[in-house]
């Protein structure tokens, strides 16, 4: 009985980590983003922190036990390559650096942010964003979605109000990354 216990215990433990093997999928996010009034910035482009939105989309990745690759992983890559520090990479080249980090898949993308009307009886503006990305399959190079989403806030200052609304926008497509790379194999 113990013999049998002990075998059904270690195969469980195998399956587990298998399991835990195959979902640990490593993401890329490569999204360029504009909050209202201020320039269009990539942290490929000064090797900063992820940005708003992308910062939403790996919280929610992670907390799925996906992992993404963080902007230091990829610094030595980036300095090598200037061609990787332009603000709208290709999709070739989006491949060529997902390659170089040993990326399993790709997040292309733009997020803009801008301001709408007053509120009504209120201080406070209306504000909107949108972010439209593709996920690219590393290994062969394959477009596997193209999803979009949009996220709202309504703030005295349209900066921040900017902020929250790309946040909102990157939690929603969060979502929709996660269920493609589900469908993937990933979990």
């Amino acid at each position: 009985m113990k013999k049998a216990i002990f075998i059904v215990f270690i195969l469980l433990l195998g399956l587990t980590l298998l399991y835990a093997q195959d979902t640990n999928l490593k993401v890329l996010l490569l999204i360029a983003e504009q909050n209202i009034e201020g320039p269009q910035n990539a942290w490929w482009l000064s090797e900063i922190d992820l940005s708003t939105s992308e910062a939403a989309i790996a919280r929610r990745l992670i907390a799925q036990g996906y992992a993404v690759l963080e902007p230091a992983s990829t610094n030595k890559i980036i300095q090598q390559n200037r061609a990787f520090r332009v603000i709208s990479l290709s999709e070739e080249e989006s491949i060529k650096l997902g390659s170089l980090s040993q990326a399993d898949y790709v997040v292309l993308g733009k997020a803009i942010a801008s301001a709408g009307a007053n509120v009504p009886q209120s201080n406070m503006r209306s504000c909107f964003a949108n972010l439209s990305a593709k996920i690219i399959r590393v290994k062969d190079g394959r477009v596997i979605a193209y999803p979009e989403s949009s996220g709202n806030s309504a703030h005295l200052d349209v900066i921040t109000g900017g902020k929250e609304a790309l946040a909102n926008a990157g939690d929603d497509l969060a979502t929709k990354i996660i269920e493609v790379l589900n469908k993937e194999g990933g979990k």
